[in-house]
């Protein structure tokens, strides 16, 4: 007894010590490569094209692109230039691609290819530290005061400053006083600037934003403006029309300030369009791409998702065996149900999760059945054990067959699912339902056979939910904890539960 309690706290530690572990695996598999606890979980993938065209001038060529250099809002899957005869260099740092090329003569058309995912998971988060001073405009007396008033007038608006400043700009009418200071033909650009130069008034650094949203088919629109104001912690952008903070869904940043998204030098009527194509792709086969970037690439080859997939697919089923394996060892030891066999009933279900539960569940009943009649008309030939239940597979096989054979011409699917049961299993549970049958009777013998039915189809509602199986795939670590649960089980010395009703007279005594 002493041997059996060292034994369990032994068990309980290991438990504990496996139940931690998972806890991690899990938490560091959701985390560094986007696996998701719902099963068919998919990843939004754009792939945005950006056509520069411009005509030659004649003279040396450059063309500087501002392009996404640090993945924050989003991360980079794929990056492409295609720019023919010209020499490509990427300046991270400043965030911006660069190609040189010969005087041309032809109108030139260049593409830049982005493919991206996973824009949400860093939206709003954009930092930097030591944020210079904003450098403010000067202004003449008469334009100070009066841009002065427009401040004051701006402060009876809701929200932080940058809102006050684009609420009085989306004024309509539009106040007098502003308007008399603005241009009367302004440029979306020329108002984001003016938008920023009020903002360095009151201390606030900002600047201008350009980038592209998100909509599936969008072809040749030109880049969205957005203003960015630092709040003395981060950079948040505004939406310049609603005020809206924040990073919109499906919004992504090509430039953070700069000069210019398209600077171009040796051609006139520069253009850039943007054009957005949306994909759909499982997240498991992002996990490698998301591994790689967290530099977590070696440890991820050495996984099971970096199998083939007609590995992972068996795998997956396999993966899924341990509980299965838990619910019969709770019904055999803990609720008690005698079964043909200790995992007769969990090759049972995963044939039924092949056949279809009904389909299966009423052919496995009358191939058993038919066994059972042939069983007993064997039994009184007096054959030796290995022929009887030689000739019982051999039955098998050709009740398989017949029922096969009628359900494709009587159109009954539910006959054609009698191939999917494994034969020798089938044959020897029959073979033990007979010896039953005539050492214990007919009712132990048919007992046996309802409880292991009752066992496998309790497994089968448990592996075949999708749910399940694909926690047991993307997180197989759980196994380690249902291995350590049986053992467990394995120390039980209670009183099942079916055992109950037979002292039920003793506890009413007592």
């Amino acid at each position: 007894m002493k041997n059996l309690f060292t034994v369990r706290k032994i068990l309980f530690l290991c438990l504990f010590l496996s139940i931690i572990f998972t806890i991690f695996s899990v938490y560091y598999k959701i985390a560094y490569w986007g696996f998701d606890l719902r099963p068919n979980r998919t990843a939004n993938v754009w792939n945005i094209d950006a056509q520069i065209s411009f005509m030659p001038t004649g003279q040396p060529i450059k063309v500087s692109l501002a392009v996404p250099s640090e993945p924050t809002e989003f991360k980079i899957l794929n990056e492409d230039m295609v720019a023919k005869g010209y020499q490509i260099k990427k300046d991270n740092d400043k965030g911006r691609i660069e190609l040189t090329s010969a005087p041309q003569t032809q109108e030139q058309t260049l593409y830049y290819r982005l493919t991206i995912y996973d824009n949400e998971d860093s939206r709003g988060k954009l930092r930097e530290k030591g944020v210079p001073a904003p450098r403010k405009p000067i202004y003449d007396e008469k334009q100070q005061q009066t841009v002065d008033e427009i401040l004051a007038l701006a402060e009876a608006f809701n929200g932080s400053w940058p809102q006050k400043i684009i609420s009085i700009f989306n004024q309509e009418p539009l106040n007098p006083t502003l308007a008399a200071f603005l241009p009367v033909k302004m440029s979306e650009k020329q108002r984001v600037q003016f938008m920023i130069d009020f903002l360095a008034l009151k201390g606030i650094p900002a600047r201008i934003a350009r980038g592209v949203r998100l909509e599936e088919g969008r072809q040749a629109a030109e880049a969205d403006l957005m203003l960015e104001a630092h709040d003395g912690y981060k950079w948040r952008l505004y939406d310049i029309y609603t005020g809206k903070a924040g990073v919109p869904k499906n919004f992504i940043v090509f430039q953070h300030g700069g000069i210019s998204l398209l600077d171009v030098q040796g051609g006139t009527d520069s253009r850039i369009r943007f054009s957005v194509l949306k994909s759909v792709i499982s997240s498991f086969k992002l996990a490698e791409h998301r591994a790689q970037l967290n530099k977590l690439g070696k440890l991820f080859n050495y996984s099971i998702y970096s199998l083939p997939l007609l590995e992972q697919n068996t795998l997956k089923w396999l993966l899924v065996f341990p509980l299965g394996i838990l619910v019969v060892v709770l019904m055999r030891n803990v609720v008690g149900i005698p079964t043909m066999g200790t995992f007769t009933p969990m090759l049972i279900a995963m044939s039924l999760v092949k056949t279809g539960f009904w389909p299966g569940l009423i052919c496995f009943s009358t191939i058993i059945a038919i066994g059972l009649v042939l069983r007993a008309v064997l039994s009184k030939l007096n054959l030796l054990l290995v022929p009887r239940i030689s000739a019982v597979v051999i039955f098998v096989i050709l009740i398989m067959q017949i029922m096969t054979i009628t359900g494709y011409r009587m159109d009954w699917e539910i006959a054609s699912s009698a191939v999917f049961f494994p034969i020798i299993i089938t044959a020897w549970i029959i073979e033990r339902a007979s010896i039953t049958w005539e050492e214990d009777g007919a009712a132990n013998a048919t007992s046996e056979i309802v409880y292991s039915m009752i066992t496998a189809v309790a497994t089968y509602f448990v592996i075949s939910n999708e749910y399940i199986r694909h926690i047991t795939f993307a997180f197989d670590e759980i196994n380690l904890v249902i291995l350590f649960i049986v053992m467990l089980l394995g120390t039980y010395t209670g009183y099942r539960l079916t055992e109950l009703k037979r002292f039920t007279p003793l506890a009413k005594k007592s």
